[in-house]
């Protein structure tokens, strides 16, 4: 089966996005790290932080983040569905049909089934199904590396015919669930976006028309989007995607907020919250997608966001830090210069 469009894509009436921004941001301190910022090319205001599944964070403490000011949030119905399940009741309030605050909300969701384009319709009836919505705003083909990349190029090469309104995608979402306003405005899916697991495929979708979010791998002890991925951004590119950071706080192996062997006692052991800030410092990153399992982890999140972005000292610290993690240093090659003691912080 071939999707093609039904007829043009009639664009959406401009916004004025610098104002929405700035006004959601005055609820925080101001801060060169601000808490609201555009998502790359897209319309969409997203927060600093998106909130995913890996914490079984429950519904009332999703419910919570979105209060305190989380409005990205992050949604699997295949992988690990098990583990974002205790999201859905939430997400079900604020993105499902009768919801009165759908458009303060981002919602993200991914399949990490790669195979065609047609197969899309599975994948979304599940989710539609689900979480009973009007739309998707970015839709992520999901854990992107050498092995699917091929089904993922014919995947993404189907964007135009995927996301926004007038398309066969929502015309199938419209017979099955019923026509809503807001599924003819917005269309089923409005975004495109992918997971990557391999940088080299990341820098090499990055400037596709096809694509409007890229999401990679990037921590303290795995740095290699810092070479491969962020400097070619421009972070004043109005077409550049949008940027979101995944396992921030870590991957397999020593806990990154454990202290690695070797470091001298007093220095300085960053937080988790620390470390989403470590991802937000960098070049063009959007979103930082946390675990967070509860609300008092939502709460450290939201305040360390407020102190900033890192300093180049303690940048530099952090990614000393990272590689006695992954033991490509050894402390007694590090100058003692560069160490910062916990009191600093």
């Amino acid at each position: 089966m071939k999707i093609t469009n039904l007829s043009p894509i009639v664009e959406p009436q401009p916004v004025n996005l610098e104002a929405e921004i700035a006004q959601a941001n005055s609820k925080f301190p101001e801060s060169d790290l601000p808490f609201y910022r555009k998502l790359g090319r897209t319309d969409l205001t997203v927060s600093c932080l998106g909130l995913g599944g890996g914490g079984r964070i429950s519904s009332e403490d999703t419910l919570y983040a979105f209060e305190q000011g989380i409005n990205y949030f992050f949604y699997s119905s295949d992988l690990h569905q098990y583990f974002y399940s205790t999201m859905a009741d939430t997400l079900r309030k604020l993105c499902g049909r009768k919801s009165s605050v759908r458009e303060k909300v981002v919602l993200a969701t991914v399949t990490y089934i790669v195979r065609s384009p047609e197969t899309i319709f599975s994948y979304l009836f599940d989710q539609f199904s689900d979480l009973g919505i009007d739309y998707i705003d970015v839709f992520f083909w999901g854990w992107i590396d050498q092995h699917n990349a091929s089904a993922f190029e014919r995947c993404v090469s189907a964007s135009d015919d995927i996301r926004g309104p007038n398309t066969v995608c929502q015309r199938t979402i419209e017979r099955v669930f019923g026509i809503s306003e807001r599924l003819k405005k917005m269309g089923a899916v409005r975004y495109i976006g992918a997971s990557f697991h391999d940088h080299d495929l990341a820098k090499q979708w990055l400037n596709s028309p096809w694509l409007d979010v890229a999401m990679v791998r990037h921590n303290v002890a795995h740095r290699t989007a810092q070479t491969k991925v962020f400097p070619h951004l421009d972070a004043n590119d109005p077409h550049r995607p949008g940027i979101v950071t995944f396992k921030s706080a870590g991957m397999s192996g020593p806990a990154l907020w454990n202290p690695p062997v070797g470091l001298p006692s007093g220095c300085w052991i960053p937080s988790v919250p620390d470390l989403y800030r470590y991802s937000l410092s960098q070049n063009c990153v959007d979103v930082a997608l946390t675990g967070l399992r509860n609300r008092q982890e939502v709460d450290a999140a939201v305040a360390s966001v407020q102190k900033g972005k890192l300093t180049p000292e303690e940048l530099d610290y952090l990614n000393l830090y990272g590689d006695l993690h992954r033991r490509r240093v050894k402390i007694q090659d590090i100058s003692p210069e560069r160490l910062l003691v916990s009191s600093s912080k």
